[in-house]
């Protein structure tokens, strides 16, 4: 069967207060299967401004409606706001994830000093960052992650050596074509990455003349056929959670439609023959509709 598998971002405190109860809800009635990742230290999503300088950043936000999506009070954490710790507030959300049978994972413990910092960071930095949300999220659910993406598909060679010293069993950390074992410094790594393959519905809408009432239609076709190993879309607490879980629950419903199984992406894991699967480099590069240089699936080796 064919397999599409969620994997959920969350990374706000408002996203995880409101957004996530909603892509609950959705799920549950849709009988649908995700990973949730969650943002578990300081909301400092004020501090993103400094990306205004950065090439295609001011056009995403005014085609994406940033202020709509995230809110006021949400834009000056970190700011004119202190950064509230979303673990330590939001916790029992994070709880009810799991307790209602999903899959839950990290994303990171700061986003914005991850996202912003980690491609020039230290390799102590580096540890210390992902040491943090490990022990988090050990906190909070008692038992340690086996699940990681990263914020932004932003990763250094130190983040990747890291999954496999924290024990990560499966990781979603950049934008690629089909799952892979990446090659660091000459070193292939046991975690296989399910990269990200589609693009997300704020890369999307606002280009091309797609709207929210036309972006659902388009992804669907991008989905007409399926690669070997399935696809996986990355959504967002703050955005599919809120006010675009219309288009979220038609693009499901499509899916379902075109013979899709909707997974969680331990799901889609445990579905791979890892002695069979390919050793790629990553790579620095754009993508379009995202502002800045993510993380992609590079060549073969």
């Amino acid at each position: 069967m064919k397999q599409l598998a969620l994997k959920i971002d969350v990374d706000t405190l408002r996203g995880t207060r409101e957004g996530v109860p909603q892509l609950l809800s959705l799920l549950q009635a849709q009988a649908v299967q995700a990973t949730f990742l969650f943002s578990l230290g300081p909301d400092h999503t004020g501090r993103a401004i400094k990306r205004v300088f950065r090439k295609g950043f001011l056009g995403k936000v005014q085609r994406t409606s940033v202020l709509e999506h995230y809110g006021l009070k949400t834009l000056l954490y970190g700011t004119l706001l202190p950064g509230p710790d979303i673990g330590l507030l939001a916790g029992n959300i994070m709880q009810a994830v799991l307790q209602s049978g999903f899959e839950v994972g990290i994303h990171t413990w700061d986003h914005v000093a991850w996202q912003d910092g980690v491609a020039r960071a230290s390799a102590q930095w580096t540890d210390e960052q992902m040491a943090r949300a490990e022990q988090r999220f050990l906190d909070i659910f008692g038992t340690r992650a086996l699940v990681h993406g990263a914020a932004g598909w932003q990763m250094n060679d130190q983040a990747f050596l890291h999954l496999d010293q924290a024990g990560i069993r499966w990781a979603s950390d950049c934008r690629g074509t089909a799952p892979f074992l990446p090659v660091i410094a000459g070193q292939t790594l046991a975690c296989p990455q399910l990269p990200t393959t589609l693009p997300t519905l704020d890369e999307l809408i606002g280009l091309d003349g797609l709207d929210r009432n036309t972006v659902a239609r388009h992804l669907l076709h991008l989905t007409e056929q399926a690669p070997p190993c399935g696809h996986v879309f990355t959504l967002h607490a703050e955005l599919e959670g809120m006010r675009l879980v219309t288009v979220l629950d038609q693009l499901i419903r499509g899916w379902k439609q075109q013979g899709y199984r909707l997974v969680s992406l331990g799901e889609m894991a445990q579905t791979l023959d890892r002695a069979t699967l390919p050793h790629c480099h990553v790579v620095q590069g754009v993508i379009p509709g995202r502002s800045g240089l993510l993380t992609l699936q590079g060549d073969s080796v």
